[in-house]
Formats: structure tokens, C-alpha cells, sequence
């Protein structure tokens, strides 16, 4: 993970065309490459994580978000880097790990500039990177971005395959919860079962509806309370603070917002018994983990089952554009969650560190 780093002006990389400039950032012994990008034109600035490329082009989305310091920014491209590359390792979509973090805020005025000019910093990467929609971007902001490179996912859409992702990856939580629910409580089906939803931005939202269909009973909590009055409204779910979300009376949790949900206080305390949604790096802390080992809550870990996007995206970018192809690939996570979880438990290890061995079999193959 993060180890040091210091800024190498001379190594940076200048567009001729603008005031884009890429300077690498040294020190990140895990990363093979780590960029922080900068136009004074557009206003850009950006953070570009290439954790691994072994299995492919390091394949991962750009989040727009405002950040305390770049610090933080940092952190966290780091972090979802190397997700990405467990993430894309275990889904077997031929593409290694990385993130793009902006910097925001980005006033609408000058949004449209912002991410042209990222494209301008993934173009310079010469195809190393492979960027997508993530956290606070659109379908719109990647159409710009595609006006200055090739190398971006998650634009055209035919036969339902393209585009936005969010839908394929609610449907990738859905069957990780299902195999969750089949190891820990020799559940058939999430009929009755009670979920408590953190989040419904466009994944949580979505698998709230997969939710409602399966015949689950909702716990939903958001940031945004007429949003989360929206989601009560339409499937008749209970509501719940952002603070008591996690601690609900129900069968299963599912984090769908930002990172680090799941404390330490949180594992001690919460009664659900099985852990299954859409954010990336749910776990606070390695301690979070054996917490969780020891109560026998099984976690499904975030980056096995939330990988329905990078399928879509995916097959999208080899132009696979086949609707039963991803559908039969996003299915398979049913079978990996059930083997983690169900070896996990057999083990007596934690479910993360079972998938980290898994990935770690796949790339030393390579």
C-alpha cells in the first residue's frame, strides 16, 4: 500500500496542445505507475493509479469527489487501484487494476473542459489505463473523455450491453448475496429475508429494486433523505438513520456508499450475519476482518461480488456486445461467493484472505 512519496518534476510529461501536465509520483512500491495530473486551463486535477497490469490493461473508473487534501486523494486511488486489480483478477475479464481519482469540486461551467482534459492524461498514458464511470460521473462526462482517447468504457450501448454500469453491478451484489445467504443461513432464496441497504445512489438504488423483486423486506438509509423517501415509498421498505443502518435487526447488510462502513464497533455490534453490497473496500481495518471471522459473519468481499460492472465494461471495450455472454459471466459470481465463503468458513479464515489467495494463484500463473 501507500509507502512515501515524493513529486519528480523532470519526470513529468507535458501536452503540447495545453497546460496538461502527468508528474510521476515515486515511492508507491506496490503501483506500477502512480500520476498526478494537472491543466491549469481546465482546472484539472487528478490522480491516476496503475496498480497492475499483468493480466492486462489496467482496467478501472475515474471517481469525481472532493477530498480534505490530495493526501487523501491519494489514499484512496491507491486503495481502489489494487482493488481493482483483486476486482478484474477473480472476474476474469483479461484486464489488470487501476482508478482515476478528480479532485472536485468541479463547477458545471467548467466540467465539460475537466474531463476532455482527462482524456488528454489517459490518452498520454498510451493505453496502460482503461477508464470508465465511477462515483459522481456520468455516461456524458466519459462521452467527452472519448473525444480525446480511445482508451474509455462504458459509452455505446446495444442489445443492452454498454453504457451505464451501475445495473450490472447491483446484479452481480444480488447473486453474492444469494450465495451468502445459501452458506450461512441454507437459504434458497432472499424471499422474506430482511436487507438493510447503505445508500442509493445508482447501484444501491438498483439493487434495491433487484431486492423488492426477489421478495426481500428493505432497511434503507441515505444521505439524501428524499431520496431514501423515494426508495420507501416505491417498494414499501422501513427507514433507518445513517448511524443504526448497519446495527438493523436483519438477515443480511448490504454497504452501498462510500468505503470503510464496516468498523471495528460496527463488526463487534451488528446483528446481521451475512455482509453483501456494492462499496469498495467495505473493511475498515485487517482487525475488522478477524472480528468478523470470529462471530462467523460472512462477509462477501466487496471486490468478488460487485464486479458485474467491470464484466459489462468489459465486454463492451472487446466490442462483445452479447446480453447472455455477460449475463452468464455476472452469474458466476454466485459460484465464486459460495466457494470463498463456504472454504472460509470450513477453513476458519477470513473470507478475504481466502479470495486474496485465490487472486495471488491467478498472477503468480502469469
Amino acid at each position: 500500500m501507500m509507502q512515501h512519496h515524493t513529486v519528480q518534476e523532470p519526470t513529468g510529461v507535458r501536452d503540447g496542445a495545453s497546460r496538461l501536465r502527468l508528474h510521476r509520483l515515486e515511492g508507491y512500491d506496490s503501483h506500477e505507475r502512480v500520476v498526478r495530473v494537472e491543466d491549469t486551463r481546465s482546472g484539472l486535477r487528478a490522480i491516476i493509479a496503475v496498480h497492475s497490469t499483468a493480466l492486462g490493461p489496467a482496467g478501472g473508473g475515474c471517481r469525481l469527489w472532493t477530498y480534505r487534501s490530495q493526501g487523501e486523494a491519494i489514499a484512496d486511488v491507491l486503495n481502489l487501484s489494487r482493488g481493482m486489480t483483486y476486482k478484474n483478477a477473480l472476474a476474469d475479464v483479461g484486464f489488470g487494476g487501476g482508478k482515476a481519482v478528480i479532485l472536485g469540486p468541479v463547477p458545471k461551467t467548467r466540467r465539460e473542459d475537466v474531463f476532455r482534459s482527462f482524456g488528454r492524461a489517459v490518452n498520454m498514458l498510451g493505453g496502460k489505463y482503461i477508464t470508465a464511470e465511477d462515483v459522481g460521473v456520468a455516461v456524458s462526462d466519459m462521452e467527452q473523455v472519448s473525444r480525446e482517447t480511445k482508451f474509455v468504457c462504458g459509452l455505446k450501448e446495444k442489445n443492452g450491453i454498454g453504457g451505464d454500469p451501475s445495473l450490472f453491478t447491483a446484479r452481480g451484489v444480488l447473486q453474492g448475496m444469494k450465495a451468502a445467504m445459501k452458506v450461512r443461513y441454507q437459504a434458497g432464496s432472499l424471499k422474506g429475508a430482511r436487507v438493510a441497504v447503505q445508500g442509493l445512489g445508482s447501484v444501491g438504488a438498483k439493487l434495491c429494486d433487484l431486492l423488492a423483486a426477489e421478495g426481500a423486506r428493505l432497511v434503507v438509509a441515505d444521505i439524501d433523505e428524499e431520496r431514501a423517501a423515494r426508495l420507501q415509498a416505491r417498494h414499501g421498505a422501513s427507514r433507518a438513520s445513517l448511524e443504526t443502518i448497519l446495527l438493523e435487526d436483519v438477515e443480511v447488510v448490504a454497504p452501498c456508499a462510500l468505503g470503510g462502513a464496516i468498523t471495528g464497533m460496527v463488526a463487534k455490534n451488528m446483528r446481521a450475519k451475512v455482509i453483501a453490497g456494492a462499496a469498495n473496500n467495505q473493511l475498515a481495518s485487517r482487525e475488522v476482518e478477524d472480528i468478523l471471522r470470529r462471530r462467523h459473519i460472512a462477509y462477501a468481499p466487496d471486490y468478488v461480488i460487485n464486479a458485474g460492472g467491470i464484466i459489462m465494461v468489459a465486454a463492451e471495450y472487446r466490442g462483445q456486445f452479447d446480453p447472455t455472454y455477460v449475463r452468464h459471466e455476472i452469474d458466476r459470481i454466485y459460484q465464486r461467493t459460495e466457494e470463498i465463503v463456504s472454504t472460509a468458513l470450513r477453513r476458519d479464515v477470513s473470507t478475504v484472505a481466502v479470495a486474496n489467495e485465490m487472486v495471488e494463484q491467478r498472477l503468480a500463473r502469469r
